[in-house]
Formats: structure tokens, sequence, C-alpha cells
């Protein structure tokens, strides 16, 4: 049975207005475009939350990710979503910053993404084993070096990438 056939998210269109509800396996296997809320976690200085995917996962078992996260699941908001997967896959409960979402083509199927920020304490994470096998915490020009070594999930480049871009416009204060 896939892990997403009883996980409702909403379908949505190109401009991220719901349309219909539908199962999140329907969505992925028809390329329907849904909602998935993704965090960029840092320890609050300049190490950045990297880990990898358990093996027992359906999708990209064993792939490396620079963000945590998951389906919007229905009426619930990015940030909702965020903060949820958060709780369920490293055991922490912070707040977390929206900071852009975009149109994903990138992965399984097109998807809305909405990419967030969390200052995360590191001897509070506690992964969820189902979820994360490994964990560490890696300057910005230690991820680049590993990213180029390791497999990683095609979500944590387009999301990286776009969070990079955006917090390079963001004004001064």
């Amino acid at each position: 049975m896939d892990e997403w056939a009883d996980e409702w998210v909403e379908r949505v269109d190109e401009h991220d207005r719901v349309r219909a509800v539908v199962r999140r396996d329907e969505a992925v296997r028809h390329g329907w475009l849904h909602r998935v809320a993704v965090t960029l976690c840092t320890d609050g200085g300049e190490r950045i939350l990297v880990h990898r995917r358990s093996e027992r996962v359906a999708r990209f078992p064993g792939c490396y990710e620079a963000v945590l996260g998951g389906a919007v699941a229905v009426g619930e908001s990015y940030e909702q979503a965020a903060e949820r997967e958060l709780a369920e896959e490293l055991g922490v409960a912070v707040p977390v910053r929206f900071v852009l979402k975009f149109l994903n083509r990138a992965g399984l199927s097109p998807h809305w993404l909405g990419v967030h920020e969390a200052v995360v304490v590191p001897v509070e994470v506690r992964p969820d084993p189902g979820e994360v096998m490994w964990h560490d915490w890696l300057t910005a020009v230690e991820l680049a070096r590993f990213m180029r070594q390791h497999p990683f999930t095609p979500d944590s480049g387009a999301a990286l990438g776009r969070y990079r871009e955006a917090v390079r416009r963001r004004p001064i204060c």
C-alpha cells in the first residue's frame, strides 16, 4: 500500500488556488499541483541541519536533504504544515518563518513549495528513526561540498537555491 494513499491534500492551480481535495498519491501519479512545505533549520549561527532519509521511506530512501517537510494537509497553511513536519520528523516544536513559495517542477511531480526557516537548538533534536537515519550540522561551505559528494533529494537543491536567493535580497535593517 502506498504510504500516501490515505494522505489528503488540496489540488491547486498555477496560482495556488484550491480546486479540489484529492489523495496525495493521486496528485503525484497524475502530476496535479498540490502544496508542500519545507523548512531549512539553522542552529542560530552559521550551521544548517542536513539529514539522511531512512532507507524505509518509499520516496528517495537513503538520500540526503537540506530541508525537512512534507505535504500541506487539507485546510492547513504552509506555516502550520512546516511546524507539524518539524515536530513529527525532528521532535522539536519551534516557530517557523515563511520565506517564499514557488512552483517546483523538480522531484516526483510538480508542486507549490513553501520554504521556511527556523532556529533549532541542536541538543533538542530527536529525529524519528522512521524518517531520519542520520543528521549533522554543516556550514554553508561544508554543505556545498557535501552536496557534490552525496545524492540529495530534488527538493533540497531547488529549495536551497531559492532560499539563498531570497536571503540575499532581504533588506538590511
